[in-house]
């Protein structure tokens, strides 16, 4: 861990080698998270893991790697960014779902279907991202097995044996982080008290 931390410093201080050496020394965990956060998505989405990964590592290299400071913190702030490439994404992919830059004129009501409209799925996203972000604040283990049981697509076991925990805690976690999110995506993440 100590020479992960160093390297860690090293890339803050700027030397963008050090942060190609933090990549390669967790290039096989990182793609196993990636891999949980493109199995989630919708089928026939054209995002690969490795297209995921890259991504991150990309836009990481150019922010640094911020406060992170160990493993542990690295691991997270790569999950985020991964989850920020796919909101990213999934934004790309409604806008030209919707026809992009088109003009968009009005329809006729008789010209309208009779079937219901699903609700723009982009404010629901922000929504849950900023939530995310709150659930981490507030309450970071149960944010760590959000990120590890959704995101990255272990077990209760696994993510018990991940974190050091029992697989009852995790589990406790799991249904309290679940509801702490459904109730700030109803309204705002500060609100949510449990």
């Amino acid at each position: 861990m100590g020479d992960f931390s160093r390297l860690l410093e090293q890339w803050k201080r700027g030397d963008a080698g050090a942060g190609d050496q933090v990549v390669a020394l967790t290039y096989a965990e990182l793609r196993r998270l990636a891999h949980g956060f493109v199995r989630r998505e919708r089928a026939g989405v054209s995002l690969q893991t490795t297209g995921l990964l890259h991504e991150a590592y990309a836009r990481l290299l150019r922010k640094g790697p911020g406060s992170a400071d160990t493993k542990d913190a690295f691991f997270r702030l790569m999950a985020a960014e991964m989850r920020h490439r796919l909101i990213d994404h999934a934004r790309r992919r409604l806008a030209e779902k919707r026809g992009g830059r088109a003009v968009h004129e009005p329809l006729r009501s008789s010209a309208v279907s009779s079937r219901p409209v699903p609700d723009d799925v982009e404010p629901m996203l922000e929504r849950l991202d900023k939530a995310l972000v709150e659930l981490d604040r507030a309450f970071p283990r149960a944010a760590k097995v959000v990120q590890l049981r959704f995101l990255a697509g272990l077990t209760t076991e696994e993510a018990a044996e991940q974190l050091g925990l029992s697989a009852g805690t995790v589990k406790r976690d799991w249904t309290f982080a679940r509801a702490w999110l459904a109730a700030a995506m109803q309204g705002d993440a500060g609100d949510a008290r449990f």
